[in-house]
């Protein structure tokens, strides 16, 4: 396994690549000690990361993997289906997925993806419209949905019903 560190305007983001994908991205709070990306893989994640925060990436392509129950590997591959820019409720969600009554296992499963912005598990909010429920903070995932919004040109959050 490797391991980068690297600085984004949300905190510090730590990548894992294993076997030639990657396995995680999650953010950090606190300081750490940035160094030099060297594996070539880690090294175009954090350039695509780049790409998505100037607004110039809307789509990841790097090589993923990460360790999940089949049914939580269900649940990432629907978020994967959420374009840049849109959002959808946990329901619409469980309804895309032929699992009207899963809404909870699938938040959970949800809460437990390990790819932090690829795989955009941020994009699922409240059937009020009301962000719930993410691992990096909802600041966070405010700060991304708005950021997405302005990429765009569509100014704010909003439920696409």
């Amino acid at each position: 396994m490797q391991i980068a560190l690297y600085k984004t305007p949300l905190g510090v983001a730590k990548i894992t690549e294993e076997d030639g994908f990657i396995a995680s991205i999650s953010i950090l709070d606190g300081d750490f000690e940035l160094t030099p990306v060297e594996a070539p893989l880690l090294r175009k994640a954090t350039e695509q990361l780049d790409e998505y925060f100037t607004g110039a990436r809307k789509i990841f392509e790097l090589p993923i993997k990460q360790t999940g129950t089949g049914f939580q590997q269900q649940v990432w591959e629907q978020l994967l289906k959420i374009d840049y820019g849109k959002t959808v409720s946990y329901l619409q969600q469980s309804k895309l997925m032929n699992n009207p009554l899963g809404i909870r296992a699938i938040a959970a499963a949800n809460g437990k993806n390990n790819l932090w912005i690829v795989v955009p598990c941020h994009r699922v909010i409240g059937s009020d419209g009301n962000l719930t429920g993410y691992a990096g903070g909802l600041w966070r995932k405010k700060w991304l949905l708005e950021h997405e919004a302005r990429v765009m040109g569509t100014g704010q959050i909003k439920l696409e019903l």
